[in-house]
């Protein structure tokens, strides 16, 4: 997996990358309320905003970690946004993209550079 400063995840799977929030983010928002995801088939840029999520502290946007095409959204957080809070690094995946350039991934930090960032 490779992690961005904002407190993404991207997990490689042959040709796209799933996309969420690390645990750390799920802890920091608190109680998942309201889960925004973007439709499949959508282009996004790097930093676009993509995924809007709602908890009981505060909203907060997700940006897409690199340039590309949204393949797939993950429904299950439309009824049960709170599987953020229960599996933010596992079942709770936001979004998988096909990357306009899978060398993007290169320059995200891997898991022990990221426990390292927000230690």
């Amino acid at each position: 997996m490779k992690f961005t400063e904002e407190h993404e995840w991207l997990r490689p799977e042959d040709d796209i990358v799933v996309v969420g929030i690390t645990e750390y983010a799920a802890e920091q928002l608190g109680d998942v309320v309201f889960v925004e995801l973007p439709e499949p088939g959508t282009t996004v840029t790097k930093d676009e905003e993509v995924v809007v999520i709602e908890s009981v502290k505060a909203a907060s946007d997700i940006a897409a970690p690199a340039d590309g095409e949204i393949t797939e959204v993950n429904e299950a957080l439309a009824d049960n946004p709170g599987m953020v809070n229960e599996d933010a690094q596992g079942d709770a995946w936001f979004f998988k993209m096909k990357l306009s350039d899978a060398s993007d991934l290169d320059d995200m930090m891997d898991e022990a550079a990221y426990k390292k960032f927000i230690a």
